[in-house]
């Protein structure tokens, strides 16, 4: 048993639930979605839209691409990935992330991917890497730069992110430096603490899947500005997983910026994408272009 297996393993069932299962900790988690849900309405009327565009023929496998205003050379590209435990969400419920970029002239991407049960989390993150792949294939399409592609991801979002931070995509040919920058915020990196919790009846986590899934060990193959948020309402096991991939980053050579935010808690911190001049939106911006 390593370490960090150890500190987790003894808590008591109910700790770990807290701990883990951010709506036990949260448990008004609905009221955040709730109160962005005008906000959000208005981004889907107002904002042109390329919805539902295929990367796969999974059902799931669709983004919806905000272009930014066109102008004579291509814009930045950013994707975000939207949060759920791997296992619910849509992207039609994150519009309220682009409108911001896209004012800010950055070409938006907020992706669906496959979920658990149906998927399991390596058919939920393959599908999230291929939805970056295509991205950066077919981005000229919607005025972007293929070669200046940012991502943000929120709770598993955030993991999917790092997945595609270690995937190596020189092996397909591919330079990694067309990504160009990373935000996560609130994520879980090492999926094992999950398997005790009652989110795993729909994740399904084995300890060979949850092995394969840990971003927290395996090698970093895109080197980028990484930005690590979590706020500072979380139970602190989930805290101390941003604070643990961020010295994994370390460890592999990178710098990145790790803050948290005092005054958030789990679902109500991507608030930050309606304030401006806030740390999450500065950061994502800040690294598209």
């Amino acid at each position: 048993m390593s370490s960090d297996q150890f500190f987790w393993s003894a808590l008591s069932a109910e700790e770990h639930e807290l701990q883990y299962n951010p709506q036990a900790a949260f448990p008004n988690f609905k009221d955040a979605q709730a109160d962005r849900a005008p906000i959000n309405a208005e981004a889907l009327a107002r904002l042109e839209r390329h919805a539902d565009l295929s990367y796969g023929e999974h059902a799931l496998r669709k983004v919806d691409i905000y272009p930014a205003p066109r102008k004579t050379e291509p814009s930045p590209v950013h994707i975000f990935y939207h949060g759920g435990y791997w296992r619910a969400q849509d992207k039609e419920n994150f519009a309220f992330v682009a409108a911001p970029l896209v004012a800010a002239g950055i070409t938006t991407v907020i992706a669906n991917y496959e979920l658990c049960p149906a998927s399991t989390l390596d058919g939920v993150a393959e599908s999230a890497i291929a939805a970056l792949a295509w991205v950066r294939r077919e981005a000229r399409r919607f005025g972007g730069d293929p070669g200046r592609i940012s991502l943000s991801g929120h709770s598993a979002g955030a993991h999917l992110v790092a997945e595609c931070l270690a995937h190596d995509w020189a092996a397909e040919g591919v330079d990694p430096a067309f990504v160009s920058g990373a935000v996560l915020i609130s994520g879980i990196y090492d999926p094992r603490p999950v398997m005790p919790t009652s989110v795993n009846a729909d994740v399904r986590l084995t300890e060979e899947i949850a092995k394969r899934r840990d971003v927290e060990r395996r090698d970093v193959r895109v080197r980028c500005p990484v930005t690590v948020f979590v706020g500072g309402l979380e139970p602190w096991h989930w805290i101390d997983q941003s604070y643990r991939y961020s010295h994994h980053l370390h460890r592999s050579g990178m710098n990145p910026e790790v803050h948290t935010l005092p005054r958030w808690g789990h679902f109500d911190i991507l608030n930050e994408f309606r304030e401006p001049g806030s740390p999450i939106l500065e950061a994502v911006i800040g690294q598209s272009r």
